[in-house]
């Protein structure tokens, strides 16, 4: 079901560093895997909707373009038709209603795509996506910021480097979000009863970091935050706003966690 939402109503639309004191430490440098991404893509969903299994086999495909950054956010305002999604979060629901509220309308949908944090398109579209991508990409400070993250065997830090465009790029909030990169679902009931689906880089937690003020900062958490069972990647990304009023994406990075990404040095 492409759905949509309105406030009042509902419709249905198919619309660390290591130590070296006299012991070794392996510290992991984790590259993005491209150096300047040019563009996060956000992906509303749902196991409910059943015009939602193109989009989300769309953003799998959209994953392995290096220089996107694609995110699945499943949603929980269909869990009342039959079936309760297994991966959603109010979180997300809140901030596909937050990106609306910004925009000046109503378009509250599944699936729906939003792209650098300001355009919103039908998630099964690639073409309308693409255009979405080069659209944003005009705008002054968009995916402008660079952004790194570093591991050790303990802790994860998120760096956002110094701003060069001015009044259009001087603040933002960092978050980090854990990601796993393939969930098999099996769904039982509702429109998508039957089928076996595959969701790509689905977001399991968030978490604010810090805030930025244009200047190159770093912020360290405990690894164990971020990885934990079934997460095998992480994304960490500058946006100027606020969960209540997002803006625009300033940058990202996504690496994956496991042994093979890493690229380790002896010190």
């Amino acid at each position: 079901m492409a759905a949509m939402v309105a406030y009042h109503s509902f419709s249905r639309w198919s619309g660390a560093l290591g130590l070296s004191l006299g012991v070794c430490a392996i510290i992991a440098i984790i590259r993005p895997a491209h150096a300047d991404p040019r563009a996060v893509v956000e992906l509303f969903t749902s196991q409910g909707c059943s015009s939602c299994p193109p989009a989300d086999k769309l953003l799998g495909e959209l994953a392995k373009d290096p220089s996107v950054i694609a995110m699945s956010m499943p949603i929980d305002y269909w869990d009342y038709l039959g079936w309760k999604d297994t991966l959603a979060d109010a979180r997300f629901s809140a901030r596909q209603r937050a990106y609306s509220h910004m925009r000046g309308d109503r378009e509250v949908y599944t699936p729906q795509a939003v792209v650098n944090g300001s355009v919103h398109v039908l998630g099964s579209d690639r073409a309308g996506i693409e255009d979405a991508i080069a659209t944003t990409q005009k705008a002054d400070g968009v995916m402008s910021v660079p952004v790194t993250m570093t591991k050790t065997d303990a802790e994860i830090t998120v760096s956002v480097a110094a701003s060069n465009k001015g009044p259009a790029a001087i603040h933002g909030e960092v978050w980090l979000c854990s990601i796993s990169k393939a969930i098999p679902i099996s769904i039982a009931r509702g429109e998508n009863r039957g089928r076996d689906l595959t969701y790509y880089n689905v977001v399991r937690n968030l978490v604010k970091v810090g805030d930025w003020n244009g200047s190159p900062g770093s912020w360290t958490l405990p690894l164990d935050s971020v990885e934990h069972e079934g997460v095998d990647a992480a994304v960490a990304y500058v946006q100027d706003g606020t969960p209540d009023k997002p803006g625009p994406m300033l940058g990202a990075a996504y690496t994956t966690l496991t042994d093979s990404a890493k690229e380790s040095s002896l010190h």
